[in-house]
């Protein structure tokens, strides 16, 4: 199966297609949507959208790492990650047949 990526430009087109705003405000709803989910995981570290799924912002703590090629060790630092849990009904939806 060939990966397909699914683009800011497609969301856009679809908003627009589907809703009939226009582009711009289709690309401003979108960067909007983008952003508070952002802001609300930055702030609350756990933002759950109903129906969809829960984002969690977890501490990688540093750790020491070893390059598989070169078996080089090396420390990787400290960051934050964000994990996705997919809502039941989310599950359901991709598992249903048909």
């Amino acid at each position: 199966m060939a990966r397909i990526n699914l683009t800011k430009k497609d969301i856009i087109n679809s908003i627009y297609m589907q809703i009939g705003f226009s582009k711009k405000i289709s690309e401003n709803l979108l960067e909007d949507i983008f952003q508070i989910i952002l802001a609300s995981i930055i702030k609350y570290k756990r933002v759950k959208i109903a129906k969809f799924g829960t984002f969690t912002l977890k501490n990688k703590k540093q750790r020491i790492g070893r390059n598989p090629k070169t078996k080089e060790i090396k420390i990787i630092s400290e960051r934050n990650v964000i994990q996705f849990k997919a809502s039941k009904s989310f599950k359901y939806y991709i598992n249903k047949s048909g």
